[in-house]
């Protein structure tokens, strides 16, 4: 291989490693996007409530821990085969977004990043009060060792999650961080 070939593939896996890269990011207009979806499905909510009436009927595990890493693009699967999704199609479809599988992991970046956000400025107080309620947890007298077992396990699946949700690339954090008041609000108004 001469000189002339090592630096044209040189220059080709640079500019996909760069390509890579760029599309990795999530931009401020992407994030924007995705916010102005949730907020025009906020705005259909009525026309989704067969959907809802059907996903809390298969739901049956409703203890279970949510996955912060796919919680977007989890609740889409669920949703595949309803007639409900070809109305989400249609609004991701005008915000930008190619399908609602990209809209989905978008949003799971998006809500994974922010969720890592939130925590992070909370962890050492959970982590805490943990440790608290794991000392009052063996000295409890009326439970037990069976119980307390039980107990601990169920706290440990719970510092799993927090770690889990905290765990989130500094890249999508960053991206994330101006818009978590927009957030706030349209996760707060989907909750109303």
């Amino acid at each position: 291989m001469n000189v002339v070939t090592t630096i044209r593939i040189f220059l080709i896996a640079m500019l996909l490693f760069a390509a890579n890269s760029y599309a990795d990011t999530l931009s401020d207009r992407t994030i924007t996007s995705f916010i102005s979806s949730l907020d025009e499905l906020n705005a259909m909510e009525d026309e989704f409530d067969t959907l809802d009436m059907d996903l809390e009927a298969d739901n049956d595990d409703e203890l279970a821990m949510p996955d912060f890493a796919h919680v977007i693009s989890g609740g889409l699967k669920d949703m595949k085969g309803h007639s409900d999704y070809d109305k989400l199609a249609k609004v991701v479809k005008r915000h930008g977004f190619r399908n609602p599988e990209q809209w989905a992991q978008t949003g799971d970046r998006i809500f994974h990043a922010w969720m890592a956000l939130e925590m992070d400025t909370q962890s050492a107080e959970v982590s805490q009060e943990m440790k608290k309620a794991l000392v009052e947890l063996d000295n409890n007298p009326d439970m037990t060792p069976a119980q307390k077992e039980q107990m601990k396990a169920m706290m440990g699946g719970v510092m799993s999650t927090m770690k889990q949700a905290i765990n989130a690339p500094k890249a999508d954090m960053n991206s994330v961080r101006p818009h978590m008041n927009a957030l706030r609000a349209v996760t707060e108004s989907e909750a109303d």
